[in-house]
């Protein structure tokens, strides 16, 4: 008796999702048993609809519910810029700063200090990290790729890891610089002081959340400017490794449900300070739990979407979220066990925004619950990547689902960030 083609396939993908649980089980799941009932789920489905319908696989895998978010690109952009012509004059002066607050603002505060010391030629000492707590201190390695960083400006800044003792003797001249800090305030305000005291010490400051794009690199200084935010800060290898480990357990559990991987940025103790008011123009500087939840419902996730908070502990107020999306984790569901006491601790706020900050850059979807400059470095990173999936929320009032590219940010949809101006 001739065989169906269409039963060999419908037996062979049966086969195939039972072989997959075998490995899943080894896997030491999160959620085994939602992800053994999906798996089954999936392979009868498959099978019956091709035994009993004829349905092809082409139609089965093409298919998307109304709540898939439409994959992107994952073509990378190309830097814009060309690497500064390498200064043949010897480096004069000396110019230190500390990297302060989380990742977010380590990326303009390099910069800044990186354009700094091109335009006057000095050295730029390799800085320390402060804490947001009076005393506390890092180096340089405990977060970063101190070779990564040294070696990126070869030829464009000369990068010392200590101070010659005759300057440490003295004490620089402190100078308030400005988030993206222009030429025209080089000229006028920083280099008459390096002119008289050629060793400085840098104290950056954020008047506003300043990223939007100006143009295509065209100067020696714009050019630098994009080589220190896009290529110079790399975290260390044990940083990359764990958010590598979170990122991996993500996905896993997205796929098994067919979904994506959403990274939302919402901490409760922001949230509480912030207030979460809405403003004259109808939007609003943070968004709580509940409104993130509607939110996310309103654009057309559902239950089976696995979601990322960057809240570290869990906090009741989460637990409406939870109930609507089941598989929501904080770092403490995701950190592994044996790292848990080094990232996780008391005094380890830094590490912990660093593992957000790689976690929702690299996020299928990026939620920001909370405007900032974390919304905008991350976003940054993200454009740079090629990965757009970026929504801001918003109150949607309407009863019925709005299409989620409604709320694409508008540093992608106008494409007014600065990484557009150093990428192409």
């Amino acid at each position: 008796m001739a065989v169906d083609p269409r039963q060999l396939v419908a037996g062979f993908l049966t086969i195939a999702m039972f072989a997959m649980l075998g490995n899943m089980i080894k896997r030491d799941h999160f959620d085994s048993v939602k992800v053994i009932n999906a798996t089954l789920s999936l392979s009868l489905s498959l099978s019956l609809s091709l035994l009993l319908t004829g349905s092809s696989i082409s139609c089965v895998q093409s298919h998307k519910s109304a709540t898939q978010v439409s994959k992107e690109s994952s073509l990378e952009l190309k830097p814009c810029w060309a690497k500064p012509v390498p200064k043949t004059e010897q480096s004069k002066g000396f110019i230190t700063f500390s990297l302060t607050g989380g990742p977010e603002h380590h990326v303009s505060q390099v910069t800044d200090a990186v354009v700094i010391a091109r335009y006057l030629g000095a050295i730029l000492l390799l800085p320390d990290i402060r804490g947001s707590e009076l005393g506390q201190k890092r180096n340089f390695e405990d977060l970063y790729d101190a070779d990564k960083f040294t070696t990126s400006l070869i030829g464009v800044v000369k990068v010392v890891k200590e101070l010659p003792s005759e300057v440490t003797a003295e004490n620089p001249a402190v100078v308030r610089v400005p988030n993206r800090v222009a030429k025209d305030f080089i000229i006028n305000n920083i280099e008459p002081i390096f002119q008289t005291k050629s060793y400085l010490r840098l104290a950056s400051f954020f008047p506003s959340i300043n990223l939007k794009a100006k143009g295509k690199p065209n100067t020696d200084l714009d050019s630098t400017a994009c080589l220190a935010m896009f290529g110079s800060l790399e975290m260390k290898q044990e940083i990359l490794e764990v958010s590598d480990r979170m990122i991996e357990r993500l996905k896993i559990l997205s796929r098994n449900s067919g979904s994506q991987f959403i990274a939302v940025d919402l901490r409760v103790d922001v949230l509480e300070k912030k207030g979460c008011k809405e403003k004259g123009n109808g939007k609003k500087p943070c968004y709580t739990p509940m409104e993130i939840r509607d939110f996310l419902k309103k654009v057309g996730f559902n239950s089976d979407h696995t979601i990322y908070l960057t809240q570290t502990w869990w906090h009741e107020s989460l637990n409406p979220l939870k109930e609507m999306f089941p598989k929501t984790y904080t770092k403490d569901d995701l950190v592994p066990a044996e790292k848990k006491a080094h990232f996780l601790q008391s005094g380890g706020a830094e590490l912990q925004r660093a593992l957000d900050f790689q976690i929702c850059s690299k996020s299928d979807v990026f939620v920001p619950a909370i405007a900032g400059l974390f919304y905008g470095n991350v976003a940054g990173k993200r454009i740079a990547s090629g990965r757009t999936q970026i929504l801001v929320p918003s109150q949607v009032p309407s009863s019925s689902p709005i299409a989620s590219s409604n709320f694409i940010s508008t540093y992608v949809s106008k494409k007014n960030h600065l990484a557009y101006s150093c990428f192409c």
